[in-house]
């Protein structure tokens, strides 16, 4: 026989050894995750329900699904085993504890002041008006130097 008509045999052969290798070690993965489980652990099934183990035997599991509610699965039902944190993340809503950050850094200068610092005012305020005693005032004509400063408070 010729070797090139043995050819896509040989791959055919190759290709379901690579798959059934692949679905062996999928299959050895599932089994250690679910022999992971211990009584209070958070899982999910394979349908997509959420439930807390409660009691394990050899080829089923107890879950509470509900406070109260317990119904019997086949292990092999068990998707998931899920870490506490996500488990109260999903189910009750519960997020993991994270630092709050402040929306400005006033809180994170609030006890460094010293006490006798006297603060600074950045407002802007207005100017008062100089009291001028002049003739030219009273005639209602301005001086000169008075009507340029008027005429930069203007601009600004």
């Amino acid at each position: 026989m010729n070797i090139v008509t043995l050819l896509p045999f040989i791959v055919l052969i190759g290709a379901m050894f690579l798959m059934t290798r692949s679905a062996k070690n999928k299959q050895r993965q599932a089994a250690q995750m679910r022999d992971q489980m211990q009584p209070g652990t958070g899982v999910r099934t394979i349908g997509g329900m959420y439930a807390t183990v409660k009691e394990i035997s050899e080829d089923s599991v107890l879950l509470e699904v509900a406070p109260g509610v317990h119904a019997i699965y086949a292990k092999n039902s068990i998707g998931a085993v899920l870490e506490d944190e996500e488990y109260n993340r999903i189910v009750h809503g519960i997020e993991p504890d994270e630092t709050e950050v402040p929306d400005d850094a006033s809180s994170l200068t609030e006890g460094d002041a010293p006490a006798d610092e006297k603060k600074i005012d950045l407002g802007k305020e207005a100017p008062e008006a100089p009291a001028v005693a002049d003739k030219a005032d009273e005639s209602g004509d301005a001086p000169a130097k008075d009507a340029k400063r008027d005429g930069d408070a203007d601009a600004k």
